[in-house]
């Protein structure tokens, strides 16, 4: 049931059409550049190649079930960033001390904002943003000072609970460093929840303190205050809201820089009542997880230092010189972590939002620039929703060109993929060809780190050679804090995750149901169990989960079963062939990997989204399909259908075309026969976090769509 999509470049290839003759020119002159850059590039530089195939990661004994370690960490696992800071608030300590008046925090002016009516009547928001605007690592300390004093002053406790509910923005992660110092654990909570969620997580953790933004006072906490009885005081982070009186008797509202007024006054010290000790928890992070409820997940100090430890010896000369774009959710493991490591080492890290990014994004007005061409980063994080609008966004318009543009891009392509596939870099191409397409991001990115969910074979390979730069495939989850797995650099296979970070280890533990087991030949594989420092202390007042998903052996280190199935390649590299909990048996006793369907079918350029849905009771899978609106409307024109957008996605005769394409792709992708899909729902509406039916990392919620599809469901299944 492995869903790894090959690696090797012929796959992957784009076809060209070029006249014979003219082509085989082509590749006299191509052949004769590669032969003149070989010569110099073979002296000046070490084969990536030679990298390449290194060992990365090693098993610590012999037996099967043997845990695999880091070649850099086979004697011990690594914990602490810097010698002597075990806790948060000393790493930052550390940093403002090395780099004081250096740039940390970046926020882009608005210098105008405007309504905008599209042809169908309806009107978006669009804003004409300035240069960015930077604290420096003195003036974030101040401000954390200030604001930790001044929630003490309004009553705040050393390890009492307080919540974070708002958008990523230099203010959160402030706020965030404040409880650090101060001792306070702090709730995150997802903006995009829906009321029930963030209800459940204010009253679960008994808060009476919670961080917002105005925007979601409004439209989200204005709404369920009366539902969280325990809340006393509401700070905003951006100024006063515009009203003061609906809330419920014994509700304060403040500003932000009201409460760091309050702080600064108190007391000339400034000094926390305690400062943590590293067992102690920095942070109860709400997943907005797959199923039901959201979880909190309690993360200690100790916990997120051992993880970013780890992550940061992934990334080679990271220092001053890098910019990180912050845009994904704070609340979210892997950019808090992504985000910590870059404060750590004197990085700047400049903010924005999934609709400001690029200059073509949607609230940017036309002309005017985006976040990535004003910051233009070094670093990035991304989830694989996000990596797979880029390649599909780009490919479009790499059709829309004339004739030989397009096979100008295609030869470059090919070329390009075969140069990197033997660990050659291709200088004139990046600069003549890719650099358009590069400066999408900014034009200086460096490496592109992906988390959250399976990337693509073809989507990672894409943003290698088209954005020239390393894409780092990362593993983890919210309960190892955020660590797990991350690919060198060097490293260009595709559909693997890399080894095991230094600060953990990773053993494969038998599913017989599934048919995985560490005896596997040629390679092992099993449930993945991850342990270290970096392994959480569990879910926030729920012993059974915890009890469940986390146990200790005999030497006392704490370990998590992801419910995820890997495997281990010879070099000690990890990839996710498949999910305990996307496995469904059918009626006939095939066992069906839904998220198998899945990556064979989500990057046809049709398809925008789709899940796959399959239960016991019946033979046969069918889906629900979120298509991509420029290539449905052109196939429906194509078959002479016409009719709005939503009747072309309620048409039995448009269902019946995509499936032939998706299931010629299935074939094509070597899918069984039972595999793949029988029956399809089109979806009008895309799926986002604010729909409830896919998390802030864009993966699938299967109990909500389910839900969702109920009456499609039991029409596909012929009950109606």
């Amino acid at each position: 049931m492995n869903n790894h999509v090959s690696s090797k470049p012929s796959t992957m290839k784009l076809k060209q059409t070029i006249h014979p003759i003219l082509l085989y020119l082509i590749h006299f002159i191509i052949s004769l550049y590669t032969i003149l850059t070989y010569i110099p590039y073979y002296f000046l530089s070490e084969s990536r190649q030679e990298k390449s195939n290194q060992i990365k990661a090693k098993p610590v004994n012999s037996k099967p079930e043997s845990a695999y370690r880091s070649v850099n960490s086979v004697d011990g696992l690594a914990s602490v960033l810097y010698p002597g800071c075990d806790t948060l608030d000393k790493v930052f300590m550390y940093a403002k001390n090395k780099f004081k008046d250096k740039r940390l925090l970046g926020t882009r002016e608005v210098l105008n904002e405007e309504d905008e009516i599209q042809p169908n009547g309806k009107i978006f928001k669009k804003v004409i943003l300035g240069h960015y605007n930077w604290l420096s690592y003195e003036d974030v300390y101040v401000r954390a000072l200030n604001f930790g004093n001044g929630l003490q002053v309004l009553g705040q406790k050393p390890k009492t609970n307080i919540a974070i509910f708002c958008e990523t923005r230099a203010e959160w992660m402030i706020a965030a460093q404040a409880c650090f110092m101060y001792n306070f654990q702090l709730v995150t909570l997802y903006a995009t929840l829906g009321g029930p969620a963030i209800v459940h997580g204010l009253n679960e953790t008994e808060v009476t303190n919670i961080i917002t933004s105005k925007e979601l006072l409004q439209t989200k906490l204005k709404d369920i205050v009366s539902l969280a009885p325990r809340l006393r005081h509401i700070i905003t982070v951006d100024g006063k809201p515009p009203t003061w009186s609906e809330f419920p008797k014994g509700v304060i509202v403040h500003t932000m820089a009201a409460v760091q007024a309050l702080g600064a006054k108190a007391s000339t010290e400034n000094k926390p009542q305690s400062t943590p000790a590293p067992s102690d928890i920095a942070v109860i992070m709400y997943t907005s997880g797959s199923t039901g409820l959201p979880k909190g997940v309690m993360i200690s100090h100790s916990n997120i230092i051992a993880g970013i430890t780890g992550m940061a010896e992934r990334i080679p000369r990271l220092g001053e010189e890098d910019v990180y774009i912050g845009y994904l959710p704070l609340a979210h493991v892997l950019e808090l972590s992504a985000e910590l490591v870059c404060l750590s080492h004197g990085c700047r890290i400049g903010y924005s939002s999934p609709q400001t990014l690029a200059d073509q994004s949607s609230k940017i007005k036309k002309g005017s620039k985006g976040d990535t061409s004003m910051l233009k980063p070094t670093l990035m994080a991304a989830v694989p929703e996000i990596m797979d609008r880029i390649y599909k966004n780009v490919m479009n318009k790499v059709n829309e060109m004339s004739s030989f543009q397009r096979n100008l891009f295609i030869l470059a392509y090919n070329y390009k993929m075969e140069q990197i596939s033997k660990g050659r870099s291709t200088p004139l191409c990046d600069r003549f060809i890719f650099r358009k397409v590069r400066s999408l991001l900014g034009g200086n990115i460096r490496l592109l780190l992906c988390g959250g969910a399976p990337l693509s074979a073809t989507t990672q390979r894409f943003m290698n050679i088209c954005f020239c730069c390393s894409v780092g495939q990362g593993y983890g989850l919210t309960e190892s804090a955020g660590a797990g797995t991350i690919t060198e650099v060097w490293d260009y296979n595709t559909g693997r995750v890399g080894a095991p970070l230094v600060c953990c280890e990773i053993k494969l533990k038998n599913w017989e149901e599934g048919g995985y087991f560490n005896t596997d030949k040629p390679h092992p594989r099993g449930e993945i169990l991850i342990g270290g420092q970096n392994v959480t202390m569990g879910y926030y007042k729920n012993e059974a989960k915890t009890k469940a998903d986390f146990f200790e052996d005999e030497n006392g280190q704490r370990w998590l079963c992801t419910g995820d199935i890997g495997e281990f390649d010879p070099d000690g590299c990890l990839k996710i062939i498949d999910r305990k909990k996307d496995l469904v048996k059918l009626q006939a006793g095939e066992y069906v990997s839904l998220g198998k369907v899945e990556a064979a079918l989500k990057n046809l350029s049709l398809i925008d989204n789709i899940c796959a849905y399959a239960n016991s009771y019946h033979s046969y899978v069918i889906g629900f399909v979120v298509p991509n609106q420029k290539e449905l409307t052109e196939l429906a024109r194509k078959k002479g259908l016409k009719g709005t957008w939503e009747e072309l996605c309620n048409s039995c005769e448009m269902e019946n075309e995509v499936l032939r394409v998706l299931s010629e792709a299935a074939i094509s992708a070597s899918l069984e026969k039972f595999e793949i899909p029988v029956k399809i729902r089109l979806s009008p509406e895309p799926w986002t976090p604010e729909t409830g039916l896919v998390t802030d990392a864009f993966k699938l919620k299967r109990k909500e769509l389910k839900t969702h599809y109920q009456a499609d469901i039991e029409r596909m299944y012929g009950r109606k």
